[in-house]
């Protein structure tokens, strides 16, 4: 594509990164709950508490993280994050107590919350807008070429029954951070001002919340993704404790490492002909139809027996992931103010509510109903992503308004 051939170092540099991060992250984190549960002891309850805090610090910080972006500069933020991160993974490879777990999570939260953002708005920050919506996609596409090998080395690496593989992880972002600062070195006199455009605008905190605060588009929003985001982030929490647990399937920590690669691989297959699809629609259309998809999807786990079945619900619920993850960056961008694109981003980590919720509840099912009645389990976890459709189809209908009176 022409549009990939001038793009900036940094681009490449998180685009590159990403890959690699996230195939540490995901031969590590995903398989925690497993870990917890099975070695430590830990109830269904707890672990979805431990797995939840993470979600829950990224509420309190990332619209920080991103505003401080904005403020005092992406490289700054994103470089402290970055190594603070590399230390936490070192944390998680040698705590014992289960305090230790829920506090390296939360840092792990922390981090996550202020390096994305960051990121997300540099990548905006050095694309041209027409240009933008491939960008974000080839972004995502790396997550999932990381996701497709990281789960299945994270199993041979014995990942739910020892955290080696969070060492590993935290070697992978500590070099990530040493790529970025060669890379920010090596380009700084030519990037400048385009690396943060809003860098010298220094908007005061009060000010950028007041902002964001009366935009109502921007809040019901991430209202309608925090419900999407309860159905989605069930893939990485009730499910591998279900698998793992449950006394209809065996070898369940195989089965869902073998579900994650055949997700990721999916979400690479079908990406960019679902993306040009799309781009026919408004991103929120995109959304809503990811967000019926997914909660489709929740009920098929609730249902399958064997592993075609499996396969089958997987890319059913993978099409909607696509379909809703594809479209949040551009639909952020659309409707952020060019000066507060970081603190836009940032708020993006409201949704992570979802992911509280999502762990919370369905480790609160799986110990009032049990292992064996997956359809009530799933069912009901079901209608969150449902539950979105009409806040999204009302944000829709404000977009139209506010268009109308603006032109």
């Amino acid at each position: 594509m022409k549009s990939l051939k001038n793009l900036h170092p940094l681009v490449w540099n998180i685009v590159i990164g990403t890959v690699f991060g996230r195939m540490a992250t995901s031969m590590s984190i995903p398989f925690l709950a497993i870990y917890l549960t099975k070695v430590k002891g830990v109830s269904a309850t707890e672990t979805g508490l431990i797995i939840a805090v993470s979600s829950l610090v990224g509420i309190a910080t990332s619209f920080f993280g991103g505003y401080f972006s904005d403020r005092f500069g992406r490289k700054r933020v994103l470089l402290i994050s970055i190594f603070i991160w590399s230390f936490v993974f070192i944390g998680f490879g040698i705590v014992e107590a289960i305090w230790g777990f829920f506090l390296m999570n939360a840092l792990n939260g922390f981090c996550r919350s202020v390096f994305e953002p960051a990121s997300r708005a540099l990548l905006a920050d050095l694309t041209e807008a027409k240009n933008r919506l491939i960008i974000f996609n080839l972004r995502y596409t790396a997550i999932n070429v990381g996701v497709i090998f990281g789960p299945l080395l994270g199993f041979y690496l014995g990942s739910s029954e020892t955290t080696f593989a969070f060492f590993i992880a935290a070697a992978v972002y500590a070099l990530y951070g040493v790529s970025l600062l060669i890379t920010y070195q090596k380009t700084s006199i030519k990037t400048g001002p385009k690396e943060n455009v809003s860098a010298g605008n220094h908007v005061k905190l009060v000010e950028a919340l007041r902002i964001t605060k009366s935009d109502s588009i921007l809040l019901w929003s991430l209202i309608g993704f925090i419900l999407t985001i309860t159905g989605y982030s069930q893939l990485s929490s009730t499910l591998p404790q279900y698998l793992s647990n449950t006394p209809l399937i065996e070898n369940g920590a195989k089965t869902f490492s073998i579900l994650l690669a055949l997700n990721a691989v999916t979400v690479i297959t079908i990406q960019y002909p679902l993306l040009t699809i799309g781009k026919k629609y408004s991103p929120l259309t995109s959304i809503m139809l990811g967000s019926i998809l997914t909660s489709l999807g929740l009920m098929g786990f609730g249902l399958a027996k064997g592993m075609l079945s499996w396969v089958i619900v997987m890319i059913l619920f993978t099409a909607g992931e696509v379909l809703m993850f594809s479209m949040t960056d551009l639909f952020m961008d659309n409707i952020a103010k060019p000066h507060l694109r970081g603190t836009y981003f940032g708020a993006m980590g409201f949704t992570q509510i979802g992911n509280v919720i999502g762990p919370a509840l369905g480790g609160f099912l799986l110990d009032t109903y049990g292992y064996d009645k997956p359809i009530l389990v799933f069912g009901l976890l079901s209608l969150s992503s449902l539950m979105a459709i009409p806040i999204l189809l009302g944000v829709m209908v404000k977009m139209k308004k506010q268009s109308l009176s603006e032109s």
